[in-house]
Formats: C-alpha cells, structure tokens, sequence
C-alpha cells in the first residue's frame, strides 16, 4: 500500500490517470472512497490523487490529541503533493476537507491551480455562535463511546437527507463506510480539526487577498453552509458561487454529474488563465444603471 508521511505520520494516498493533477480532499465523514464518482470521471484526462487523513486508516491514528488540526491538516495535503514531486495541482474539497483545501490556498498559493471546495460553513457564524463546538463535544463523546452509533446518528443529520431521500443506495453504501472509521480517529479529529478551526469571518482579510480561482459550491438544503457560500463570494473576488437545488451535504454524492460538470468548469477555465477576478462594477450602488 502506498504511503506518503508527514513526520511520524503515515497517510494512505492513491494515484489514478494521467495528467495535470488533481487532489480530492475527504470531509469528516468520509474517506478516499468518497470521491469514487469524481475519480472516475476525472482520471480520464487528469492525474487524480485521494487519500485518507490522519485519523482513518489506512493512515495512521495518533492517539495524542495535539496530533490533529486545522494547520496539521494543511501539512498533511502538502506532505502528499511534495511526496508525489507535484508542484501544482487543481485541489477539491468537501466540507472538513473544503476548510483544508481553503486553508492551504492561503497558506500555500503557489502551489494551488485553483480551488474548489464544497459544503464549506459549519461552526463559522457572524455573530460567534458557541453552540457549535457543544455539537463537537457531544459527537466526539460519542464516538469514543459508541462508533456505530455515532456513525448511524451522524450519517442521518439534517444534512444527509437529500441524500437519503433522493438516493436510498447510495446514501446506503455512504453510511456504510462511515461506519467503518475509527473511534478514536474520529473523535480526536471531530475535537481537534473540526472544533479547533478558525471561524471563517475572522478570516476576512485574508480571504479577501485570495487570488487564484475558487469555485465555492454547496447545496440548498445544507442550511449551515449557505449563508457562508455568500459571504466568501462577496469577500472573495476570484470566487464563483454554485447552489445545487434540493440537495444537502454531501454534494458531490448527491449530484455527481453536476458537481463534476462546475469543477471540470473550473479547471478548464483556470487552466486558460481565463478565471478572472470580479468586474467590480457588478458590485454598483444602483443596479438599474441610472445616474
């Protein structure tokens, strides 16, 4: 089995195709099989990279709870590229691995393409909102205690219910899998990744000095995610902002054919250098355009 490490870490990665590349980055409750419909269809004409963080096995699970982060997760992605000799690649993410994806294009810009992330906004609020991480505690507790269990609760969130209700198979063989994670490695990383990221509109500044392609995409019924999908296009200037109808969290699952359609948009476009910034007159006082 291949690995790549970061330090003492050992991370499962898998390669498939030819090409300019292509690295999937798997949210919380999913792993490298997660992006099958994406590696599929994208290995046809791209090098495509998945692999599974810290914490799901294959990979390694480091039992010390300072192993897991935001910015370790960062350094995990680039332990991949560099491991592999990539020097730029097109980088995609889903929720926990959307905030990865976003994080490393602000912290290492020169070695992104372009970004696409999706189902990217639980725990950011405006006003602060604590009650977030009192989700986090919980779920983490839980896993700890009782994997299926949690696995079965987490898999049927208010998120997951397009999902479920639209494609009872595939959500199946989804909670399937989430069912197989590990206890430790999910409650560590629920407590360390997930409950010890920054808050998205503390990142303002930063965001809004972002300047390669992002294509932000999340689903209408994801309701923790919307209304940050609108705040990193207003405060993004490179951002498009794509809403998949009727469909929750798990977007690229839901919608294979769409999510693939917008990101194979995005890598076209970046790639002919022409993902332009946003005219800045779009954002006139006085729509109409009178005086």
């Amino acid at each position: 089995m291949p690995f790549a490490r970061n330090g003492a870490v050992a991370l499962y990665y898998e390669v498939t195709g030819r090409g300019t590349p292509v690295v999937f980055v798997h949210e919380f409750s999913g792993d490298h099989r997660s992006w099958e419909p994406q590696i599929r269809y994208f290995s046809r004409r791209y090098r495509c990279v998945s692999y599974d963080a810290r914490g799901y096995p294959p990979s390694d699970v480091p039992s010390d709870p300072a192993a897991y982060s935001q910015d370790l997760a960062v350094a995990d992605l680039l332990a991949i590229l560099d491991h592999l000799e990539i020097d730029r690649a097109h980088v995609v993410g889903l929720s926990m691995g959307g905030f990865t994806t976003l994080h490393f294009g602000l912290q290492h810009p020169e070695r992104a393409r372009s970004l696409a992330i999706a189902g990217v906004g639980y725990g950011s609020t405006p006003d602060h909102d604590r009650s977030w991480l009192d989700d986090v505690t919980g779920l983490a507790d839980f896993y700890e205690q009782d994997v299926t269990g949690a696995a079965a609760s987490h898999g049927s969130a208010p998120g997951r219910v397009p999902f479920m209700v639209k494609d009872p198979r595939g959500w199946a063989e989804f909670a399937s899998q989430l069912a197989e994670h590990s206890s430790i490695g999910s409650a560590i990383t629920m407590r360390g990744v997930q409950g010890g990221r920054p808050n998205l509109y503390d990142l303002r500044d930063e965001l809004a000095a972002l300047q390669m392609p992002l294509l932000v995409i999340t689903g209408d019924e994801d309701e923790p995610c919307l209304e940050p999908g609108i705040f990193l296009k207003r405060t993004v200037h490179t951002a498009g902002l794509a809403v998949l109808p009727r469909s929750g969290h798990t977007v690229n699952l839901e919608e294979p054919a769409a999510f693939n359609q917008l990101v194979q948009d995005l890598f076209s476009t970046a790639d002919a250098g022409r993902w332009s910034a946003r005219d800045l007159r779009s954002l006139a006082d006085k729509q109409l355009g009178h005086r």
